[in-house]
């Protein structure tokens, strides 16, 4: 008879593949199961407009891999993986006609604020981002358990709004604009409590180590940790959908990259009444639009700095900002929505024909909404950069129902895997000690679903990983 598999693990999107690596390098068997004929999940590209361009499906900028205490460790330089700085790791445009730009010096950046809270800024992130490596391996555990004095020292001010934190900290609209624009990419209104959080994690990544693209695309991302998973010994099946967990082969424990309905359908009649209805009440957050453009050129931004940076928040002020995200959380549409633009071609060449551009972004929609908002998102970059539409070649659209189509995970275009509001992101997806374990006997759950939740950093899978190592 076959030997049963140590695990099977079912989606090969980051968190999927770091626990097949996880559980490969702890010299157990492993198998990937994937939908899609190519390895990724939201770490895809695609030729979505015209010949030679790459694009990338959803994720692109990957902060969160250079400080993952998991993936830091992978050998995937030496599986193609190279990663493009840009010169700023993000800018923030205003209607003056200047942006704020956020460099990776806190100094630089802070004298980019103005005399009046260039103070207050160093004073908030200085220390912070000296205690980057020891914060970012608590935030991304899966309770923040470790370093519990530092946590506790953060926890104070990560508790905050991101209004709160703004208005109380700073003084200009500039900084309070810096603030709501890095706390928005957590799609809940920047008045719940812990939107601070989300913010200045992001803003402890761009001095500590960058927001660099990887090189060739997204894509690459996910090919890397496929070829170590198969140099480990680990096999990678695609173009096989599993529907039940019924059809998949022997094995002591299998891992769910999945959100929690997906998990519901998978499993069946076998998840008990009550976990079951724990599961149901989980929530999904706002879905994202997304438009992906070939241009002719790069985008003709009015603030200097803006060429500089990789990533750009569009949508002026704080009040602006936290209008939009509090009407899609509300399932309404913003006449001028917060939009986060990539420019990666700036930096990675190897996108485009020569002298051509890729670009993409989103906004934040009511999760599911049909509701065509590339005009909205085409405003907003003509608002900072007149003679944008002129740039122009060809454009791909991705409603939430695309996305979702594209990624099943992507539940309503929902990016996160769930809303991350403060409920959410200590019960993810339910209230318990272990929240990777379900009760089915050696059946776990590894997604963004799970803690830390949102973003490429492989943790939830590795944590779950290592849960199931400790039954076999």
């Amino acid at each position: 008879m076959t030997r049963p598999l140590d695990a099977v693990v079912v989606g090969s999107g980051p968190n999927g593949l770091a626990a097949a690596i996880a559980v490969a390098r702890a010299g157990r068997s492993v198998r990937v199961y994937e939908a899609d004929t190519s390895v990724g999940g939201s770490t895809r590209s695609a030729a979505l407009t015209e010949p030679g361009f790459v694009h990338d499906v959803c994720s692109t900028v990957f902060a969160l891999a250079l400080v993952s205490p998991f993936l830091k460790t992978l050998p995937l330089a030496e599986h193609g993986l190279e990663f493009a700085h840009p010169d700023a790791p993000f800018a923030h445009p205003l209607d003056d006609g200047t942006a704020v730009v956020v460099e990776r010096s806190v100094d630089a950046t802070a004298e980019s604020l103005g005399a009046v809270d260039a103070r207050s800024y160093r004073g908030l992130m200085t220390p912070l981002v000296g205690a980057s490596a020891e914060l970012m391996q608590a935030l991304l555990g899966p309770l923040g358990l470790r370093h519990p004095f530092l946590m506790a020292s953060f926890g104070l001010t990560a508790i905050r709004s991101a209004t709160g934190l703004a208005h109380s900290r700073f003084r200009t609209e500039r900084a309070r604009a810096l603030v709501a624009g890095a706390a928005a990419h957590s799609a809940v209104p920047l008045e719940f409590s812990a939107t601070s959080g989300y913010g200045l994690g992001l803003l402890i990544a761009a001095h500590a180590v960058g927001w660099p693209v990887a090189r060739g695309g997204s894509q690459r991302v996910a090919d890397a940790l496929a070829s170590y998973l198969r140099s480990l010994g680990g096999d990678i099946v695609l173009g096989e959908r599993v529907s039940s967990l019924n059809q998949l082969p022997a094995s002591r424990v299998v891992l769910c990259d999945v959100t929690p309905r997906q998990f519901l359908r998978l499993a069946g009649e076998r998840v008990p009444t009550g976990y079951r209805q724990r599961l149901e009440r989980y929530r999904y957050g706002p879905g994202v639009f997304k438009v992906d453009w070939a241009l002719d050129a790069p985008v003709p931004w009015r603030a200097p700095g803006c060429e500089r940076a990789g990533t750009l928040h569009l949508g002026g002020s704080m009040a602006e900002i936290a209008d939009g995200e509090r009407a899609s959380w509300a399932g309404h549409v913003h006449d001028k929505p917060y939009v986060l633009v990539v420019q990666p071609t700036l930096f990675d060449s190897s996108r485009a024909p020569a002298g051509r551009h890729t670009l993409w972004a989103y906004c934040h929609v009511p999760h599911g909404c049909a509701v065509d908002r590339t005009d909205a998102i085409e405003r907003q970059i003509e608002r900072f950069a007149p003679g944008f539409r002129e740039c122009i070649a060809s454009r791909h659209v991705m409603p939430p129902s695309a996305m979702e189509q594209r990624n099943a995970n992507l539940i309503g275009g929902d990016i996160a895997g769930g809303a991350s509001d403060f409920a959410q992101i200590f019960a993810r997806p339910i209230a318990s000690f272990n929240p990777y374990a379900t009760p089915l006997d050696g059946v776990y759950l590894c997604s963004s679903s799970t803690p830390p939740g949102i973003g490429v950093h492989g943790m939830c899978g590795y944590y779950a990983a290592t849960t199931a190592l400790r039954s076999l």
